[in-house]
């Protein structure tokens, strides 16, 4: 049986059917575009085999189970199970990204203090864990694109592609990310001089 013919769907049914051909004909041809894109994301080898063995076990559990109905699209299916898995790592971490203002500069470094003195510091050191608190208040979808930008440094056009979202949607959540954290520490600044 000469599967590199068949398209995913087909192989699907064959690994359904209990012909693990079917899944390792799947592996072999979508392996390295998904590893890249989880790797893009995390920065690491190790833990991008990580996800990316967790993803096909989601794959694997959910063929089995007869839950899959994706009908024709296994690669977006899967790399959004990855992707999932990313978003769900970062969340375990509560790894913070930079964080760039509408003219680039670093939010931390415009929070800087020359010749600081042990309040400043602590003052400093308070901003910048409520920043990361701040961050974490965001909506989902919000928080998603600030990540995948700021600490995975991905274009829009990759966020758009891996959140399956227009360059657009992926755009104003950014802006909306940025506006949101502007208004808390707006909220924060006027609590601290109070």
């Amino acid at each position: 049986m000469n599967l590199q013919s068949y398209n995913d769907q087909d192989l699907v049914k064959v690994y359904i059917a209990g012909n693990e051909s079917g899944l390792q004909e799947l592996l072999k041809r979508h392996k390295s575009k998904i590893y890249t894109s989880i790797y893009l994301l995390v920065k690491d080898q190790y833990l991008a085999e990580d996800i990316f063995q967790d993803a096909f076990i989601k794959v694997i559990n959910t063929l089995r189970s007869g839950r899959y109905n994706e009908e024709g699209k296994f690669l977006p299916w899967v790399m959004r199970i990855a992707h999932n898995l990313v978003i769900d790592y970062f969340r375990k971490e509560k790894r913070t990204p930079i964080i760039t203002s509408s003219d680039g500069m670093d939010v931390f470094n415009m929070l800087h203090f020359y010749d600081e003195s042990a309040e400043d510091r602590m003052l400093r050191d308070q901003t910048h864990k409520d920043l990361k608190a701040m961050i974490h208040l965001l909506p989902d979808e919000q928080k998603e694109v600030l990540l995948m930008r700021h600490y995975a440094d991905l274009s829009f056009k990759e966020i758009a592609d891996l959140t399956d979202v227009s360059i657009n949607t992926a755009l104003g959540r950014m802006r909306y990310a940025l506006s949101n954290l502007r208004k808390m520490l707006k909220t924060k600044e006027v609590s601290y001089k109070g």
